[in-house]
Parts: C-alpha cells; sequence; structure tokens
C-alpha cells in the first residue's frame, strides 16, 4: 500500500467529512480510493480504453406493446452471452421495469442496450458501465472471467 498526504482548505475538508460521514465510509482513505475508482474508470470510458465491462441496463416499458415481452425476451435470449441475468417488476396495471446484468465486449454491450432501449415501447432506458478486467477461464471453459477493475 502506497501513502500521500493532501492538503485541503477548511470548507473543502469540512464538506468531504459531510460526504464521508452520509455515505457510511468508515474512513476518508476508503472515500479517497472509492473517487479516485469512479475517476479512472469513467476516463478509461471515455477514451474507449476499457475493453470489457460489467454493466446494469435498466428500462420500463408497457407491456401492453404489441408483442413488445416476447421481444426483449428474444434478444436477450440471443446475447445470452452478455446477459447474466434479468429482474422483472410489476411496476403497474401498464408498465413494467426490467433490469439486465451484462458482462463481455464494452462495445458489445453498448450496442445491446441501444438495440433494447431503440424497441417501440421502452421508456426511460439507463445504462450503468464498470470497466472490468476479463481473464481466460484457464480451466476448460471457451468463456471470460470478468471483475470490476481495482
Amino acid at each position: 500500500m502506497e501513502r500521500f498526504t493532501i492538503s485541503l482548505d477548511e470548507k473543502l475538508a469540512q464538506e468531504f467529512g459531510r460526504l464521508i460521514e452520509s455515505r457510511g465510509y468508515q474512513n476518508r482513505s476508503e472515500a479517497v480510493r472509492d473517487l479516485i475508482r469512479r475517476e479512472l474508470g469513467e476516463q478509461r470510458l471515455k477514451r474507449d480504453e476499457a475493453p470489457y465491462c460489467i454493466a446494469n441496463l435498466s428500462y420500463i416499458y408497457n407491456h401492453h406493446e404489441r408483442e413488445l415481452s416476447e421481444r426483449l425476451t428474444g434478444l436477450q435470449h440471443h446475447h445470452h452471452d452478455l446477459v447474466v441475468s434479468t429482474m422483472h417488476a410489476h411496476l403497474d396495471h401498464d408498465n413494467c421495469l426490467e433490469t439486465v446484468i451484462l458482462r463481455g465486449p464494452t462495445g458489445q454491450v453498448r450496442s445491446f442496450a441501444d438495440v433494447i432501449t431503440a424497441e417501440r415501447g421502452v421508456r426511460h432506458g439507463s445504462l450503468n458501465v464498470v470497466p472490468a478486467d476479463a481473464e481466460s477461464g484457464g480451466h476448460g471453459h471457451s468463456h471470460f472471467h470478468s471483475h470490476p477493475e481495482t
């Protein structure tokens, strides 16, 4: 573990202290590590330097839309190599929320999300992408194992 010291003016230090407390961090070091991880991950994604990712795609859709549920399920099956899990919730008489956990090449994950959210009847789609390291299975599998970058 490498240590470094930073200086903050009093106002910024107090605001940071309130942020740490509101988010439940045990100490400043963990809060700073999370801020650095988040920023480095966002920069990798902006520069297309994150070839693999773990992602969450959430969207709301009208389940009365003609054959939309079947089309969405078909797309998920067609991209079974990216889809890890799906959760479906009934919001009201007309609307459903689906959350799809995805894992794989970042470009393919983004393309899949674009296809899903472009379906007629899908509303309020949102994709949260976390850069991931990928390593080959190494134990007879033909898929990749991935974990969030540190």
